[in-house]
């Protein structure tokens, strides 16, 4: 149990509680033990009236449309970038810090963006905005691999390749590819769903996420390029990607070759990954040793693997890796957050 009666702990609000976000924040608000003088749950008007147990303690999901953030000290929104747009300003204006888990803020100057391990320093009082910005699901492993890496060697430029479960939809895409996979299975003619998608996922892979910009990337795309650049203080740094959909429920993979500024030996690259929190470094005794999103593991850490130097390159080298894209990529980051910010007292 993580309510408390002290008053100096948090009251919280979690914005968009019933979507895969929201019951991915309950559960680490309860087994992380994030202490709470209560928490309220807030999300659309058509799942208002919902009841969902937190710290053991039935809740009803109040409509957001009229909720009242006066008494909340952190608010935690998961709702999509249209309702953060919307709401998340007159929260923080009615005394909430606001954490905010969509594109909304991500590069608004008076909101910090943050990945308490890499640069939990930008924290030293409450935003301008009262907005904390949770970055992309898949910048935030790739960020927290990359300083250790630009702070040893320097690096030259990135080019990453992602394969991004079907999770990163929410909920309702994890049921668009479960629909489309068991019609397949029955009919390989049939027409398949592509709601969420920008095409059929089911047995199938999209290289195409977001919206299309006037450069040929998406905006996933130009995100992690954008998001990398804040996070580590590196306004020229090259990152170039290419974003794909995978008939994958849940966990994001990168392929990433990264061409720093001197050789690179491999053993301590590795002896660097393995040392960073909550990473594992999965052939660091075997050579070749891979994660897969079935099989990581421990589902709040980065996994890494394939970990490879260029013969003809000694400066540039490959990594594969595996991260839970609704905790590490979203809640767990958000509620590494508010960690952070009431370990330095700053509510």
């Amino acid at each position: 149990m993580t309510f408390v009666s002290d008053s100096k702990a948090p009251s919280i609000a979690l914005v968009g509680a019933t979507g895969a976000v929201g019951h991915t924040l309950i559960e680490l608000i309860e087994t992380r033990g994030l202490r709470h003088k209560g928490v309220r749950l807030a999300a659309s008007a058509r799942s208002a009236g919902r009841q969902l147990e937190v710290d053991g303690r039935t809740c009803t999901v109040e409509d957001l449309d009229g909720f009242d953030f006066s008494d909340v000290d952190i608010a935690f929104f998961s709702a999509g970038t249209s309702v953060s747009q919307k709401w998340a300003r007159p929260a923080a204006a009615q005394g909430a810090l606001v954490i905010d888990n969509t594109n909304a803020f991500r590069m608004d100057p008076d909101t910090p963006l943050v990945v308490p391990q890499v640069n939990a320093d930008v924290l030293t009082g409450r935003p301008a905005s009262g907005i904390i910005a949770n970055p992309n699901c898949s910048t935030i492993p790739l960020v927290r691999l990359l300083q250790t890496v630009e702070q040893r060697w320097g690096i030259r430029q990135v080019v990453v390749s992602t394969y991004q479960a079907a999770s990163g939809q929410g909920q309702h895409g994890i049921e668009e590819l479960q629909e489309g996979s068991e019609l397949a299975l029955h009919d390989p003619d049939a027409d398949l769903p592509a709601e969420r998608f920008t095409a059929p996922l089911a047995f199938n892979v999209v290289p195409f996420i977001d919206r299309l910009l006037d450069t040929g990337f998406t905006m996933e795309e130009q995100k992690m390029l954008q998001e990398s650049r804040k996070i580590l203080g590196l306004p020229h740094l090259d990152v170039t990607t290419t974003c794909v959909r995978v008939p994958v429920v849940n966990s994001h993979s990168e392929a990433v070759w990264v061409e720093a500024a001197a050789p690179v030996d491999r053993t301590e690259l590795i002896g660097r990954l393995a040392a960073l929190p909550e990473v594992t470094v999965h052939d660091q005794e075997t050579p070749g040793r891979f994660p897969t999103p079935l099989t990581a593991g421990n589902p709040d850490h980065v996994h890494v693997g394939r970990v490879r130097v260029a013969p003809h390159n000694p400066r540039g080298f490959w990594l594969w890796l595996v991260a839970d894209n609704l905790r590490i990529g979203a809640a767990l980051n958000a509620v590494q957050i508010a960690e952070t910010v009431l370990d330095r007292g700053l509510l």
